[in-house]
C-alpha cells in the first residue's frame, strides 16, 4: 500500500505543476492511451443528480481547428499547436428539464433507476428546478446549471493531465453566439440539444511558466 503522505505530496506537486499554458510545443503529442485516460476522468466526474449533462468534442480536424482559431480569441494562441483540443458542450433545457425524454432514458437505462420510483424522483427534480434553484424561468438558467456541472469535469481532466505531466489551458475567450453558430453549422449541437460551455487545450508547454501565485491559505479558508 502506498504511503499516504507521499501520495498527498504527489497530488500537490501536480497542482503546482499545472498552469494555464499559453503556448504549446507543436512537436510534442499526447499518446492515445494518455488522452483516453484524461477523457475518462471527465466521463467519471460527478454531476448534479448524476445527469451527466455534457459532451466532450475532441477537435483534431485541421480545418475545424482553423475555424475555431479565428472565431475564438482565447483559442488563437493555442491552435493549431495544442496536441489535443476539446470543446465541452452542455445539454440545453430540451434535455435537462425534469420532464425531458433524455432524463427519463438516462435514469432508467444508464443509472438503472427502478421504474416504479421514477415518477416520484422526477417530482423531486421538478421541485428542485422550480422552487429550490428557480431554474425554469427562460432557457438560460437550466443551461447555465448544466454548464456548472461541466466545469467539474473540466477541473478533473486538467488535474489528471497534470498528474501525468501533461499541460492544459481552459478557454472561455469566445463569443458564445458565434461559437454556437459555428458548431451548429458543423452539426455538433444536435438541433439545439447542446450548447458550448467551455473549451480546453492539452499538450506540452513550450516554455516554463513563472512561479505559481495564490492568495494565502488563511485568506481563502474560513473555519466556523
Amino acid at each position: 500500500m502506498r504511503n499516504k503522505e507521499d501520495l498527498k505530496q504527489e497530488i500537490l506537486d501536480a497542482f503546482h505543476f499545472r498552469h494555464a499554458t499559453k503556448e504549446f510545443d507543436p512537436d510534442k503529442k499526447i499518446s492515445d492511451d494518455d488522452f483516453r485516460f484524461i477523457l475518462e476522468t471527465g466521463r467519471l466526474s460527478p454531476s448534479s443528480f448524476g445527469f451527466e449533462p455534457w459532451r466532450f468534442v475532441v477537435v483534431q480536424n485541421p480545418e475545424l481547428r482553423k475555424k475555431i482559431k479565428h472565431t475564438s480569441w482565447g483559442a488563437f494562441s493555442k491552435l493549431p499547436e495544442a496536441s489535443h483540443f476539446v470543446i465541452i458542450l452542455a445539454r440545453t433545457k430540451l434535455d435537462t428539464i425534469y420532464s425531458s425524454d433524455y432524463l427519463k432514458d438516462h435514469l432508467l437505462n444508464v443509472s438503472q433507476f427502478p421504474e416504479e420510483h421514477l415518477e416520484k424522483y422526477l417530482e423531486r427534480v421538478e421541485e428542485f428546478q422550480k422552487d429550490d434553484f428557480k431554474l425554469l424561468d427562460g432557457d438560460r438558467p437550466l443551461f447555465d446549471w448544466a454548464c456548472k456541472q461541466t466545469y467539474v469535469a473540466l477541473g478533473n481532466m486538467m488535474t489528471a493531465a497534470a498528474q501525468i505531466g501533461i499541460d492544459s489551458c481552459p478557454i472561455e475567450g469566445f463569443n458564445m453566439e458565434k461559437m454556437n453558430r459555428l458548431l451548429d453549422e458543423e452539426g455538433l449541437l444536435e438541433n439545439g440539444h447542446f450548447g458550448i460551455s467551455v473549451m480546453v487545450a492539452f499538450g506540452y508547454r513550450a516554455k516554463d511558466p513563472r512561479p505559481k501565485t495564490r492568495r494565502p491559505f488563511d485568506d481563502v479558508v474560513k473555519w466556523v
